[in-house]
């Protein structure tokens, strides 16, 4: 046991490491912060284009569908890795500016916005069918009110049926926030320095993983706070459905 303890919890390592750690561990705050903004975003976007009626439509639905499978079916990994491979190789052929394919806007390296990039595409698909699925809870006779009231159906997604089905996905979004937090672990393999690859690096140099240790540890200082708020959130929908309150 004492073994297991120098071996994992090495806390005179944990100290000696632990401001290359956090560092590391606010890049990952800011990949998840971010990442999670504008694959909320692109998923709301994603599903109302889903959404829109029409034979006219029909070929935006198509696309709109056929994107969010793909991005689905592809693991974030291999999306990760083809924006890093792709674009590099389209903007050293001149294909690209060099701002699209080298981005480092703000300061921030290529690495950073590549992961933003990955995050967004992939769980802005996953986000899509999640709100999709609050569309879909509206009842029926709610888009009819809206139109009956002169709306367009722009205006009554926007106005009626969009902020009635977000309040209903609150839940299912936090947990996909969740689990893109943590996937910013896979942006450590085109050398983002993020609290993964900190702690590898750590682990490299000194043989031992307490700083991975470290790692896990502000994940969980993290995710288990929201994943309470998601408890919490969905005993507050049962209960308001409890009352009858929509």
């Amino acid at each position: 046991m004492e073994q297991f303890f120098d071996t994992y919890f090495d806390f005179s390592l944990m100290a000696e490491y632990f401001g290359q750690v956090l560092e590391g561990f606010w890049w990952t705050i800011k990949l998840s912060v971010l990442g999670g903004i504008l694959a909320l975003t692109w998923g709301l976007i994603l599903a109302v284009l889903r959404q829109l009626p029409g034979r006219a439509m029909a070929p935006v639905r198509f696309l709109t569908i056929a994107y969010i499978d793909a991005l689905r079916g592809i693991p974030m990994l291999l999306t990760l890795l083809l924006i890093y491979g792709g674009l590099g190789t389209l903007q050293a052929s001149g294909t690209i500016p060099k701002w699209i394919g080298v981005p480092e806007f703000f300061g921030y390296p290529s690495a950073f916005w590549y992961g933003i990039m990955a995050l967004t595409l992939t769980y802005g698909a996953y986000m899509a069918e999640v709100y999709r699925a609050g569309i879909e809870a509206v009842p029926r006779g709610q888009m009819e009110a809206s139109r009956s009231l002169g709306m367009s159906h722009g205006q009554a997604m926007r106005f009626v049926i969009v902020p009635q089905a977000v309040r209903k996905v609150i839940p299912p979004l936090l947990n996909d926030f969740i689990a893109l937090m943590k996937d910013t672990s896979l942006i450590s393999v085109i050398s983002m320095p993020e609290v993964v690859q900190v702690g590898n690096d750590i682990y490299s140099t000194t043989c031992n993983p307490s700083a991975l240790t470290l790692g896990a540890l502000l994940f969980l200082i993290v995710t288990i706070p929201l994943a309470r708020l998601v408890d919490w959130q969905i005993k507050k929908q049962d209960e308001k459905f409890q009352r009858g309150i929509p």
